[in-house]
């Protein structure tokens, strides 16, 4: 009989539970995401497959590229085309893929995927994440290592999505501390940038959203004196949350749900960070090139205003 038989498989893989004091944060294997952190991130359940990319790690790059087609060291590639309604490659590679436990305490988890080569990325990468849930909130510390023998183009985001509980997205601040947006055309790609000073893309002292609809890529960020940028939602009396990130992330995406069926529609605002922008290994745009062995790093997390 076969051992397997009757055995119940949960979408998202293995769960890790972490924490630190009254915080709680979920880790699955399945892309090595988060699927929960307290009120603070809008996730998903157990035994539901990830919804609209809450919580994933997006690698080799984030977010879209034009016809999944891509030039590098000479030589021409072509990414499966994981929107077909726009004819974009999505959001990297290993966030359906399974990654395995490093190490597990109590209040934290390393999680590590070796993404193999293949005819449309084939460059070796081992991936790591360490997620730790302190007193000052949750925190991803992200590696990426070259194991090939040639240089590798690579970028990275996260993709959680952000509430405040018992506020609707409507009347939530947000501010974002940033000089300039990407122009985009039907396919949200970019097509230029232009600044937000003076715009109704202009986030940088705070503002209510509103009714507004954003997908947003937001660059040349403003850093404080430790080179780490806050991205903030909150409730005009300041209640909220913030997602910082440090200078290896140069861009963030701000995307209020709108295109997500209910109850997730509108429910949220995913604060992406971002090391590149869209359709970044066309244009080059801020592309980390790994030489062999050599290991990137980056941080970002989530804390209370």
């Amino acid at each position: 009989m076969d051992s397997a038989a009757g055995k119940r498989t949960v979408p998202s893989g293995t769960q890790w539970t972490i924490g630190s004091g009254r915080r709680r944060a979920v880790v699955v294997e399945v892309g090595g995401g988060l699927r929960g952190y307290d009120d603070a991130v809008n996730g998903y359940a157990e035994d539901e497959l990830c919804p609209g990319a809450a919580g994933q790690i997006l690698a080799p790059w984030p977010n879209r590229i034009r016809d999944g087609k891509y030039t590098f060291g000479g030589h021409r590639y072509q990414l499966p085309v994981g929107e077909p309604e726009r004819q974009n490659a999505m959001h990297g590679l290993v966030r359906w893929e399974r990654w395995r436990a490093a190490d597990v305490a109590d209040d934290a988890v390393t999680v590590e995927h070796e993404l193999v080569p293949q005819p449309w990325y084939p460059w070796p990468l081992l991936l790591r994440t360490t997620w730790t849930v302190g007193p000052d909130g949750l925190t991803a510390e992200h590696t990426a290592t070259n194991l090939g023998a040639t240089p590798a183009p690579f970028g990275l985001a996260a993709h959680p999505y952000l509430r405040v509980p018992g506020a609707a997205v409507d009347d939530l601040v947000l501010r974002v501390p940033a000089a300039h947006r990407l122009l985009l055309d039907a396919r949200l790609l970019p097509i230029g940038a232009a600044r937000v000073a003076g715009t109704e893309y202009d986030y940088t002292g705070g503002r209510r959203i509103g009714s507004a609809v954003l997908d947003t890529s937001f660059g040349g960020l403003e850093r404080g004196s430790d080179g780490t940028v806050n991205v903030t939602l909150a409730t005009p009396d300041g209640a909220g949350v913030t997602v910082w990130a440090d200078e290896a992330f140069r861009w963030f995406q701000v995307f209020t749900s709108d295109t997500l069926p209910a109850p997730r529609l509108r429910a949220a605002v995913a604060i992406e960070p971002m090391t590149c922008p869209p359709d970044a290994f066309r244009s080059g745009r801020d592309v980390v090139v790994l030489e062999p062995d050599e290991t990137w790093r980056g941080r970002w997390g989530i804390g209370e205003l």
